[in-house]
C-alpha cells in the first residue's frame, strides 16, 4: 500500500474549504463611484494602451486614487509618526478570526449610534470571549446606501453615521488584545464625534499598533463568530494604508 503523500494535505484542505464552506467577499468594487471618505477625489481611470492603438495586442489603464479608497486598510503610520509601516506586515498578518457584532438594528433606529463597551459584553455573554488576535468588526448595514448617502448629511449639512465608542475599543485593545478593527463607515469614529472632537477613536486604535479596516460590505452574509478573514494588501514601501481585497471563509 502506498504511504500517503504529506506535501499533499494543504491541497486536501483547500479542496474542502472550496467545496464545503461559504466565500465571502467583504469589499467594494473599485470605480468612480464606490464609497470613499469625503475628503478624497474618485478613482481617476486613464487609457495607457488600447486594443485600438496596440494594433489588438494589448491594453493597460493608469489608475489615480488616494491609498484609502473605497475597502481599504488603515496602518498604524497613518496616525502614528513611530507606528508601523505598511511593508513591515508579513504574509501572516493577513488572516484572523473573524466576529461580527450586529448593531444594524440599533443604527437603523438612531444613524449616530455608537457600538458601546455594554454591546459588546452583551455579545460575549452569548458567543463567548472574544479572542485574542481576532478581527472584530461593527455590523451596521450602513453598506446597503448608494455611494451618496453614506454621509447622511441633514439640512445644516451635518453628516450622521455610527461609530465605535471608545470605551468599546479600549476594552477590546487593552483587555481582548484583538488585533484588528473594522466597520462600514468611512471612519471608525461615528460623525458627531467626529465633528465634536476629531478622530479620537481611530487615532487611538493606530496609536496601540492595530489595523483599522473602513468600507467593508456583505457582513450579513458572515456569523457572529466561527469565520476566517483575509485581509489582502499590496506590499508598498512605507505605506499608511491601502485599497484592500478582504474576503471571508465561513461555515455554510
Amino acid at each position: 500500500m502506498q504511504e500517503k503523500n504529506d506535501s499533499l494535505d494543504l491541497w486536501e484542505l483547500l479542496t474542502r474549504l472550496k467545496s464545503g464552506y461559504q466565500w465571502v467577499d467583504l469589499s467594494f468594487e473599485l470605480s468612480p463611484q464606490t464609497p470613499h471618505w469625503q475628503g478624497f477625489k474618485p478613482l481617476e481611470v486613464k487609457p495607457l494602451y488600447t486594443f485600438e492603438n496596440t494594433e489588438g495586442v494589448f491594453c493597460a489603464n493608469q489608475y489615480t486614487l488616494s491609498g484609502q479608497y473605497g475597502t481599504h486598510t488603515d496602518f498604524p503610520r497613518h496616525f502614528d509618526p513611530k507606528g508601523r509601516w505598511m511593508h513591515e506586515y508579513g504574509v501572516q498578518d493577513l488572516a484572523y478570526p473573524l466576529v461580527v457584532i450586529d448593531k444594524s438594528t440599533a443604527v437603523k433606529a438612531n444613524p449616530d449610534y455608537e457600538l458601546s463597551k455594554d454591546d459588546i459584553l452583551e455579545f460575549e455573554r452569548t458567543y463567548g470571549s472574544i479572542p485574542t488576535g481576532s478581527f472584530v468588526v461593527f455590523r451596521s448595514d450602513w453598506s446597503t446606501r448608494s455611494a451618496a448617502d453614506y454621509e447622511n448629511k441633514d439640512a445644516q449639512g451635518n453628516a450622521h453615521y455610527p461609530g465605535w465608542h471608545f470605551e468599546a475599543l479600549k476594552y477590546l485593545i487593552e483587555v481582548r488584545n484583538v488585533a484588528v478593527i473594522g466597520h462600514e463607515t468611512p471612519d471608525t469614529d461615528s460623525a458627531q464625534r467626529g465633528n465634536a472632537v476629531g478622530m479620537v477613536c481611530e487615532a487611538y486604535v493606530l496609536q496601540q499598533g492595530k489595523l483599522n479596516v473602513e468600507l467593508l460590505r456583505g457582513l450579513d452574509q458572515v456569523p457572529p463568530i466561527g469565520a476566517i478573514a483575509f485581509i489582502t494588501f499590496p506590499k508598498v514601501t512605507d505605506g499608511v494604508g491601502f485599497t484592500s481585497r478582504v474576503f471571508a471563509i465561513a461555515p455554510r
